[in-house]
C-alpha cells in the first residue's frame, strides 16, 4: 500500500503557476540569440519544448509533464539547468526554485551578492556624509572614508570575511568604544538580526556566521538566548570620540533596487554641534 501523500491545494496551484511560468519564460526567447538552428515553421514564439529539454539535458516528455503541472519532482540540479536553459536571471531562478518546493542554494545567493558594484563604490564617495551598503546579513559591501572617521576604524585594514557590522561591534574594541547607549543598541542589533535570520533558516551561509558569534561573543550568545525580533528602521544614534566629543546622528535605510535585501545606509547629524563634530572627523 503506497504511503504517499496527495499533493496539498497550495501544492497543486504552484505546479500550476510553474507550468504557467516555464511556457512564459521559453515563448520569451528568441531561438536565434541562443544559437539554435533556423526553422521554417515555428507554430509558436519562442522555443520548443523540445529545444529547452535538448539544452536542460531532460527528457522531452518529463519537461512537457513539468510544463502542465502534472505532480512530478525535479531536482535542484535539474532546476538549475532548465533555469540556465531558459536564461533565467536570479530573482526569475529564485521563483522558479520556489513554485518547485525548492530553496534556491545559499552559494548562488551568497555569488549575487559578495562584491560591490563600481558604480555604488562611486556614490558612497561621493556622499560627504558618514556612508555604507550592508546585505541583511550586516555584511559590509561598501563604505566611504567618512564612514571609517565615525567609526574610528579603517575597514581596508580589516580582512573581508570581518567586515560586519554585528560582528565589529561585538568584537572590535574601536568600534565599540565610540557607540554610546550600547546597552539599548547592542540588543537592538541582535534583535534585527534575529528577524532577518528568519528569512533564511537552514541556510548553511547565515547558520555558520550564527555560530561564528556564538563562539566569538559571550555577550552575542547570551542576548540571542532572549529570543528578542527586531526590524530594520530608522533610528537616531549617538556617537562619542574624545576629539569631538558626543555626536547624535540620524541612520537612514533606502534599499536597492534589486530589492535582495542590500541597503544603502546614511548618517546625517541630527544638531548644529553633531554637523561641527562630524565636520572634524571628516578626511
Amino acid at each position: 500500500m503506497s504511503t504517499a501523500q496527495a499533493p496539498t491545494l497550495a501544492e497543486h496551484n504552484n505546479r500550476k503557476l510553474l507550468g504557467t511560468f516555464l511556457r512564459t519564460r521559453r515563448e520569451s526567447l528568441d531561438p536565434n540569440r541562443l544559437g539554435l538552428p533556423r526553422m521554417r515553421h515555428r507554430r509558436t514564439p519562442g522555443l520548443r519544448r523540445e529545444e529547452v529539454a535538448q539544452l536542460a539535458d531532460v527528457g522531452v516528455t518529463w519537461y512537457t509533464w513539468l510544463e502542465q503541472g502534472r505532480d512530478i519532482n525535479a531536482s535542484p540540479k535539474t532546476l538549475t539547468a532548465i533555469a540556465t536553459a531558459l536564461q533565467c536571471n536570479d530573482v526569475e531562478t529564485q521563483h522558479l526554485f520556489f513554485l518547485a518546493g525548492h530553496t534556491l542554494p545559499s552559494t548562488r545567493v551568497a555569488a549575487a551578492c559578495c562584491k560591490i558594484a563600481e558604480h555604488n563604490q562611486r556614490m558612497l564617495d561621493a556622499i560627504q556624509l558618514p556612508a555604507i551598503i550592508e546585505t541583511p546579513r550586516f555584511d559590509i559591501l561598501g563604505y566611504n572614508q567618512a564612514w571609517c572617521g565615525l567609526m574610528g576604524v579603517d575597514l581596508a585594514e580589516i580582512a573581508p570575511e570581518d567586515r560586519n557590522c554585528i560582528w565589529l561591534a561585538f568584537t572590535h574594541p574601536a568600534w565599540r568604544k565610540v557607540m554610546r547607549d550600547w546597552d539599548e543598541v547592542m540588543p537592538q542589533m541582535v534583535a534585527m538580526f534575529r528577524g532577518q535570520m528568519g528569512e533564511h533558516l537552514g541556510d548553511p551561509h547565515w547558520e555558520s556566521f550564527l555560530a561564528r558569534l556564538m563562539n566569538g561573543s559571550d555577550e552575542f550568545a547570551h542576548t540571542w538566548q532572549r529570543y528578542e525580533l527586531g526590524k530594520v528602521e530608522n533610528r537616531v544614534k549617538r556617537f562619542y570620540h574624545e576629539e569631538t566629543g558626543e555626536l547624535t546622528l540620524r541612520q537612514n535605510n533606502w534599499w536597492s533596487a534589486s530589492r535582495n535585501g542590500d541597503r544603502l545606509l546614511v548618517y546625517v547629524p541630527d544638531d548644529a554641534a553633531s554637523a561641527a563634530a562630524l565636520h572634524k572627523l571628516m578626511p
